[in-house]
Protein backbone atom coordinates (compact mmCIF):
# COMPACT_ATOMS: atom_id res chain seq x y z
CA UNK A 1 0.00 0.00 0.00
CA UNK A 2 1.40 3.50 -0.94
CA UNK A 3 1.99 5.80 1.56
CA UNK A 4 -0.84 8.71 0.21
CA UNK A 5 -3.16 5.61 1.00
CA UNK A 6 -2.23 5.52 4.44
CA UNK A 7 -2.73 8.41 4.46
CA UNK A 8 -6.03 8.07 3.40
CA UNK A 9 -6.72 5.33 5.59
CA UNK A 10 -6.16 7.89 8.63
CA UNK A 11 -7.80 10.16 7.32
CA UNK A 12 -10.64 8.19 6.93
CA UNK A 13 -10.44 6.82 10.26
CA UNK A 14 -9.52 9.51 12.60
CA UNK A 15 -9.98 12.91 10.24
CA UNK A 16 -13.65 11.99 8.82
CA UNK A 17 -17.02 12.12 10.96
CA UNK A 18 -20.50 12.34 9.07
CA UNK A 19 -23.34 12.87 11.53
CA UNK A 20 -27.23 13.62 11.38
CA UNK A 21 -26.92 16.58 13.53
CA UNK A 22 -24.82 19.14 10.74
CA UNK A 23 -21.89 20.54 12.39
CA UNK A 24 -20.94 24.59 12.06
CA UNK A 25 -17.68 25.01 10.47
CA UNK A 26 -15.38 28.01 10.83
CA UNK A 27 -16.68 29.69 7.71
CA UNK A 28 -20.16 29.97 9.28
CA UNK A 29 -21.41 26.89 7.08
CA UNK A 30 -22.93 23.81 7.96
CA UNK A 31 -22.32 20.00 7.30
CA UNK A 32 -22.79 16.74 8.04
CA UNK A 33 -19.62 16.34 6.99
CA UNK A 34 -16.90 17.12 9.28
CA UNK A 35 -12.35 16.97 8.50
CA UNK A 36 -10.84 17.51 11.86
CA UNK A 37 -7.00 17.00 10.11
CA UNK A 38 -5.48 18.75 13.71
CA UNK A 39 -6.13 14.77 14.39
CA UNK A 40 -3.68 14.02 11.86
CA UNK A 41 -1.46 17.17 12.21
CA UNK A 42 -1.12 16.99 16.32
CA UNK A 43 -0.34 13.52 16.15
CA UNK A 44 3.73 13.47 15.82
CA UNK A 45 4.13 10.47 14.11
CA UNK A 46 1.17 10.31 11.55
CA UNK A 47 2.66 14.62 10.75
CA UNK A 48 6.14 13.14 10.32
CA UNK A 49 4.62 10.71 7.80
CA UNK A 50 2.32 13.36 6.03
CA UNK A 51 5.62 16.03 6.31
CA UNK A 52 7.96 13.14 4.35
CA UNK A 53 5.20 12.14 1.95
CA UNK A 54 5.16 15.60 1.01
CA UNK A 55 8.61 17.33 0.79
CA UNK A 56 9.84 13.74 -1.12
CA UNK A 57 6.88 13.09 -3.33
CA UNK A 58 3.97 15.21 -3.58
CA UNK A 59 5.93 18.57 -3.92
CA UNK A 60 8.38 17.09 -6.56
CA UNK A 61 5.83 15.98 -8.35
CA UNK A 62 3.42 19.16 -8.47
CA UNK A 63 6.66 20.97 -8.54
CA UNK A 64 6.42 23.01 -5.83
CA UNK A 65 9.72 22.62 -4.35
CA UNK A 66 12.49 24.24 -7.04
CA UNK A 67 11.87 27.79 -6.00
CA UNK A 68 10.69 27.16 -2.52
CA UNK A 69 11.95 29.55 0.74
CA UNK A 70 8.97 29.20 2.55
CA UNK A 71 6.08 27.94 3.80
CA UNK A 72 3.15 29.18 5.83
CA UNK A 73 -0.03 30.03 6.74
CA UNK A 74 -2.71 31.37 8.77
CA UNK A 75 -2.49 30.51 12.23
CA UNK A 76 -3.52 27.25 13.99
CA UNK A 77 -4.29 25.18 10.85
CA UNK A 78 -1.19 25.61 8.88
CA UNK A 79 1.69 25.79 11.77
CA UNK A 80 2.33 22.43 13.24
CA UNK A 81 1.99 21.51 8.71
CA UNK A 82 4.82 24.08 8.29
CA UNK A 83 6.76 23.49 10.87
CA UNK A 84 6.66 19.82 10.10
CA UNK A 85 7.39 20.38 6.37
CA UNK A 86 10.11 22.86 7.24
CA UNK A 87 11.92 19.79 9.41
CA UNK A 88 11.21 17.21 6.89
CA UNK A 89 13.15 19.87 4.22
CA UNK A 90 16.09 20.23 6.61
CA UNK A 91 16.79 16.51 6.89
CA UNK A 92 17.29 16.46 3.35
CA UNK A 93 19.74 19.69 3.86
CA UNK A 94 17.49 22.32 2.64
CA UNK A 95 16.39 25.68 4.83
CA UNK A 96 12.61 26.23 4.01
CA UNK A 97 11.43 28.70 6.39
CA UNK A 98 8.26 28.05 8.57
CA UNK A 99 5.74 31.24 8.48
CA UNK A 100 2.70 31.80 10.82
CA UNK A 101 0.34 34.85 10.05
CA UNK A 102 -1.29 35.94 12.46
CA UNK A 103 -4.88 36.86 12.38
CA UNK A 104 -4.12 39.81 13.61
CA UNK A 105 -1.34 41.93 14.09
CA UNK A 106 -0.20 41.54 17.28
CA UNK A 107 -0.40 44.80 19.90
CA UNK A 108 2.56 45.51 21.02
CA UNK A 109 6.45 45.01 20.21
CA UNK A 110 7.11 44.90 16.43
CA UNK A 111 3.10 44.29 16.05
CA UNK A 112 4.37 41.97 13.46
CA UNK A 113 1.87 40.12 12.17
CA UNK A 114 4.12 37.46 10.48
CA UNK A 115 6.37 35.21 12.45
CA UNK A 116 9.54 33.64 11.25
CA UNK A 117 12.32 34.39 9.65
CA UNK A 118 11.15 36.94 7.18
CA UNK A 119 14.71 38.70 5.79
CA UNK A 120 15.12 37.99 2.21
CA UNK A 121 12.10 35.80 1.79
CA UNK A 122 10.30 36.51 -1.51
CA UNK A 123 8.48 33.57 -2.22
CA UNK A 124 6.26 31.39 0.19
CA UNK A 125 3.65 28.25 -0.49
CA UNK A 126 0.80 28.61 1.59
CA UNK A 127 -0.60 26.00 3.21
CA UNK A 128 -3.88 25.11 4.96
CA UNK A 129 -5.70 22.12 6.89
CA UNK A 130 -9.19 22.27 4.96
CA UNK A 131 -10.48 24.84 2.37
CA UNK A 132 -13.87 25.34 2.41
CA UNK A 133 -14.68 28.92 0.99
CA UNK A 134 -11.21 29.62 0.82
CA UNK A 135 -11.20 32.75 3.44
CA UNK A 136 -8.50 32.01 5.99
CA UNK A 137 -5.86 31.00 2.90
CA UNK A 138 -6.48 34.45 1.26
CA UNK A 139 -6.27 36.34 4.80
CA UNK A 140 -3.50 34.73 5.03
CA UNK A 141 -2.52 35.00 1.09
CA UNK A 142 -3.04 38.74 1.48
CA UNK A 143 -0.78 39.55 4.95
CA UNK A 144 2.26 38.15 2.79
CA UNK A 145 1.65 39.89 -0.29
CA UNK A 146 1.49 43.38 1.91
CA UNK A 147 4.44 42.04 3.42
CA UNK A 148 6.41 41.94 -0.08
CA UNK A 149 6.32 38.17 -0.22
CA UNK A 150 5.19 36.59 -3.40
CA UNK A 151 2.35 33.64 -3.25
CA UNK A 152 0.80 31.84 -6.42
CA UNK A 153 0.70 28.45 -4.90
CA UNK A 154 -0.40 26.59 -2.13
CA UNK A 155 -1.30 23.43 -0.96
CA UNK A 156 -4.25 22.20 1.42
CA UNK A 157 -4.79 18.43 3.13
CA UNK A 158 -8.61 18.69 2.28
CA UNK A 159 -10.47 20.56 -0.49
CA UNK A 160 -14.19 20.79 0.86
CA UNK A 161 -15.30 21.46 -2.67
CA UNK A 162 -17.33 24.02 -2.14
CA UNK A 163 -15.75 26.82 -3.88
CA UNK A 164 -12.88 27.64 -1.70
CA UNK A 165 -10.38 26.93 -4.31
CA UNK A 166 -11.93 28.55 -6.82
CA UNK A 167 -12.18 31.90 -4.78
CA UNK A 168 -8.17 31.13 -4.75
CA UNK A 169 -7.73 30.59 -8.07
CA UNK A 170 -9.26 34.30 -8.77
CA UNK A 171 -6.75 35.73 -6.22
CA UNK A 172 -4.26 34.46 -8.73
CA UNK A 173 -3.38 30.86 -6.27
CA UNK A 174 -2.99 27.69 -7.96
CA UNK A 175 -4.15 25.60 -4.71
CA UNK A 176 -3.24 22.13 -4.49
CA UNK A 177 -5.32 19.19 -2.08
CA UNK A 178 -3.59 15.91 -1.15
CA UNK A 179 -7.78 14.64 -0.74
CA UNK A 180 -10.96 16.22 -1.99
CA UNK A 181 -14.55 15.61 0.27
CA UNK A 182 -15.68 12.65 -2.68
CA UNK A 183 -12.83 10.70 -1.58
CA UNK A 184 -14.19 9.94 1.98
CA UNK A 185 -18.04 10.33 0.59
Amino acid sequence: MSELENLKGYFREHVYRYSEQPFRLSSGKESHHYFNCKVLTLHPLWLLRLADYLVEVYLPKKQLSNQLEAVGGLTMGADPLSYAVSLSFARKGKSIYPLVIRKESKGHGTEQQIEGFVKNIKTCLVLEDVVTTGASTLKAVRVLRQNGIEVTNGLCLLDREEDGMEALQKEGIQMHSLFRRADFL
